[in-house]
């Protein structure tokens, strides 16, 4: 019962810290249950996605957590001959910026008009302005026959600096297991 117990606290301070931003589109005609197997989509020299992914690590990092999912969720990966369904990422980062403006009140305070004496209160509004980067996974499954999009999640998060290459791969993780909660669309979470 105690290992219950502090099994849902956990869960629960983990759900807590959860920044991900998440959404998913879907074709609902489409029986997701029905597909197994899986491959990358195959970058070609004219598509322009030869050059597409240009961070090497975050390449590979982003493909490990996707393949764990995609496992999680009973597909194998196998040859894009043999696919059913056809699997792609792309990222986007932009600078957003947060404005706070907080309003103090320090008493009362007197001042003169003409020959009236008033009474008047101190207030001091002191803004902050925050710049920060925000990025976007989006992974895309789609049809290898009719090259369809069948389902698309995305996970939206703040950027950190100065991260580790642990906390990389643990950011990563975390956004990725985040966007595939929704697959396959209608499972019980």
């Amino acid at each position: 019962m105690l290992k219950r117990a502090l099994l849902w606290i956990g869960i629960l301070a983990l759900a807590g810290c959860s920044s991900v931003s998440t959404e998913y589109d879907y074709d609902e005609k489409v029986a997701f249950g029905g597909f197994t197997k899986w491959a990358w989509v195959e970058a070609t020299p004219d598509s322009g996605s030869a050059n597409y992914q240009m961070d090497g690590l975050n390449d590979r990092r982003i493909r490990n957590a996707l393949t764990g999912q995609l496992a999680a969720a009973g597909l194998s990966q196998v040859p894009a001959s043999d696919a059913q369904v056809l699997v792609n990422y792309l990222t986007q980062v932009e600078k957003k910026i947060d404005v706070d403006t907080f309003y103090t009140s320090f008493g009362y305070y007197p001042y003169y008009h003409s020959r009236h004496g008033y009474w008047g209160t101190g207030v001091q509004a002191d803004t902050r302005v925050r710049e920060y980067k925000e990025g976007t996974l989006i992974v895309d499954i789609i049809d290898a026959k009719t090259k369809q999009l069948l389902w698309r999640g995305s996970g939206t998060d703040t950027v950190r600096k100065n991260l580790t290459p642990e906390k990389r791969t643990e950011q990563v993780q975390k956004v990725v297991a985040a966007i595939f909660e929704g697959y396959p669309p209608g499972k019980q979470k």
